[in-house]
């Protein structure tokens, strides 16, 4: 993915992670959008950032998906990059049922089933672009599980094997697959995470994922240096000890 010259769409660019990169995409010459629930934080962003253009949408809708794609489409007929931000993490009890299946289940339609519907949404439009991207966001949980959090860790692992998986069906097109894998940032992900002392200062995430992409335009996985902890720890041999570690420094995902 080149760091200028593309038409993007961020949903869940209304806070954290999303808007963070939003903001420093278009000030490297992108045409960004961003995609939210509530029109009142869209305004207001797009108030203070009025290089950014927004849509209204609800990832767990697949209506509301169908029709922010349409408006982004209509409206920028250049689309050529998704980037599918939008995710929900929450801390649940699996001892019974009452503690997870109904969060399981919404965390799995938004992180999961939304990352495929956007990309469903989406596939004809950057097909027909001749560079294209889909950048998909997992996380470090991915592949060190947070006890805290098993529907999140599941959500993840399940978006790190689609990117691998939908690269290889769209080797043949001009559409490139690329992931993201934050670590923990400080954002409002959790209660509490965005003045956690383990999570990594959102400008500073922000700031390496642009230099990692400005360096590397053919990157697969976009690592900063603190998820590769997490990322490399089975590869490394201390796949318990990384597991441990997390647990005890981080147990409630904060």
């Amino acid at each position: 993915m080149q760091i200028s010259g593309n038409t993007i769409f961020i949903p869940g660019g209304t806070g954290g992670i999303g808007l963070a990169l939003a903001v420093r995409l278009a000030a490297r010459g992108n045409t960004v959008t961003i995609g939210g629930r509530r029109p009142a934080d869209l305004e207001r962003i797009t108030t203070e950032h009025p290089e950014l253009d927004a849509v209204v949408i609800d990832v767990a809708d697949p209506s509301s998906i169908a029709h922010a794609a349409a408006e982004v489409i209509r409206r920028h007929p250049e689309l050529n990059v998704l980037v599918t931000m939008a995710g929900i993490m929450r801390v649940e009890d699996w001892h019974s049922a009452d503690g997870f299946v109904r969060s399981a289940e919404a965390v799995v339609t938004t992180n999961l089933l939304g990352s495929i519907r956007l990309i469903g949404a989406f596939i004809a439009q950057l097909g027909s672009r001749p560079d294209a991207t889909i950048m998909t966001v997992s996380s470090g949980l991915a592949f060190a599980p947070l006890a805290a959090t098993p529907s999140y860790n599941a959500s993840k692992a399940g978006i790190h094997l689609l990117s691998e998986s939908i690269r290889l069906q769209l080797a043949d097109t001009d559409v490139r697959v690329i992931e993201l894998e934050p670590p923990a940032v400080r954002t409002g992900l959790l209660p509490g995470q965005s003045q956690s002392a383990v999570a990594m200062p959102l400008e500073d995430f922000a700031e390496e994922v642009m230099a990692i992409l400005e360096r590397d335009p053919d990157v697969r996985e976009v690592q900063v240096e603190n998820v590769k902890f997490l990322r490399y720890g089975e590869a490394r041999g201390d796949y318990e000890q990384v597991v441990a570690r997390l647990n005890r420094l981080d147990p409630h995902g904060r």
